[in-house]
């Protein structure tokens, strides 16, 4: 049986790149997340991430449980913290944000939530997390007290990539941050897919097809969007967003 990275790589390799949709429980009733997650798995999204910079309002293993009943694709955690490494996903970012030097965040989080990881048999997939100046302080930019990586310095993301790959991260996630006032540059996604060999993720203030296509095309294997979806009216335009992300998708006459 293949596991959920080996998933995600063919995903790639047939299709060009594809297309994850992140959910925040905390933004969102657990019936609303079924909702979405249901309208993904009939849209053809890849995955489906689950994660919070902070959790207040909701049960995260309820609605983590609820979201891959529904949806039929792959569940993924993207953990803002070790109280949501939680059982019944499929598996879980394990995620260092490199882009910081807060060590809560590159290894103290990580090291409390490995046995639970463990415990509840989740897949870890390695992950080197950056986060890249986007216009606004995003949560994960305040909760980290990190200071993200300048826009226009490509060089710098290029060089903390190099440094997660040397480290055996399996990937590289350039996040803007969810609702971020402008998206990772196309620039720096080019210069950072050509200088290291592990795929990259790319998510936060992406709101077009054409905003897929063009991340796609300069050298990230996946997109990510999130709360772009998180109105009814919205769930209308999921399809054509998978479809910008899987340009060598077989088109249908």
């Amino acid at each position: 049986m293949a596991t959920v990275l080996e998933y995600l790589l063919d995903v790639r390799a047939r299709y060009g790149g594809g297309f994850l949709l992140l959910l925040d429980p905390d933004r969102l009733t657990i019936r609303d997340c079924t909702i979405i997650a249901e309208a993904a798995g009939e849209s053809g999204v890849d995955a489906i991430l689950v994660g919070s910079s902070l959790i207040l309002n909701v049960d995260f293993a309820q609605a983590v449980r609820q979201i891959k009943d529904a949806s039929g694709v792959p569940v993924i955690i993207l953990p803002g913290s070790v109280s949501q490494v939680v059982p019944d996903a499929d598996a879980i970012l394990f995620t260092s944000l490199l882009s910081s030097r807060n060590p809560i965040y590159l290894v103290d989080e990580q090291v409390k939530g490995a046995p639970l990881v463990k415990r509840y048999g989740l897949e870890p997939i390695p992950t080197a997390y950056l986060l890249i100046e986007s216009g606004r302080v995003s949560s994960a930019m305040f909760m980290s007290a990190g200071v993200p990586i300048p826009r226009n310095k490509p060089d710098i993301a290029c060089a903390h990539a190099l440094a997660g790959q040397y480290m055996g991260m399996k990937l590289v996630y350039l996040e803007a941050g969810s609702g971020a006032d402008l998206a990772v540059p196309v620039e720096m996604i080019r210069e950072v897919a050509h200088y290291i060999d592990i795929p990259i993720i790319v998510g936060g203030g992406l709101k077009s097809p054409e905003d897929c296509l063009t991340r796609i095309e300069a050298g990230a294997s996946f997109v990510v969007m999130g709360n772009h979806f998180e109105t009814p009216d919205s769930l209308a335009s999921l399809r054509e967003m998978v479809a910008a992300a899987h340009p060598k998708a077989p088109v249908n006459v």
